[in-house]
């Protein structure tokens, strides 16, 4: 198991692709090398919902997983990490 990394978009593009053949999530995690936490935590990153809130179900009839959404909220809980230790930091030093 790798320890510490985190997923590429193209890990997520591939997650797709096993999750719509119906894979488990354990089979995945084995073939990439992570945790079956790991792919939970990302598959339910990328679920789908619509204007309701109410989550979209694939033909599998499961959550759907969508790799572009999942890279983009990861891009923006980066974004707000940053954000909030700069603002830490402020205040530490201002003290």
């Amino acid at each position: 198991m790798r320890k510490y990394r985190y997923l590429t978009f193209a890990d997520r593009k591939q997650i797709s692709t096993w999750y719509q053949s119906n894979d488990r999530a354990a089979d995945i995690a084995e073939r990439l090398g992570m945790s079956v936490k790991t792919i939970y935590l990302e598959l339910k990153r990328g679920e789908e919902t619509d204007e309701s809130g109410t989550v979209i179900l694939d033909r599998n009839q499961r959550p759907a997983y969508n790799p572009v959404l999942a890279q983009q909220r990861l891009q923006a809980n980066f974004k707000r990490r940053v954000r909030v230790a700069v603002e830490e930091s402020a205040e530490t030093a201002g003290a």
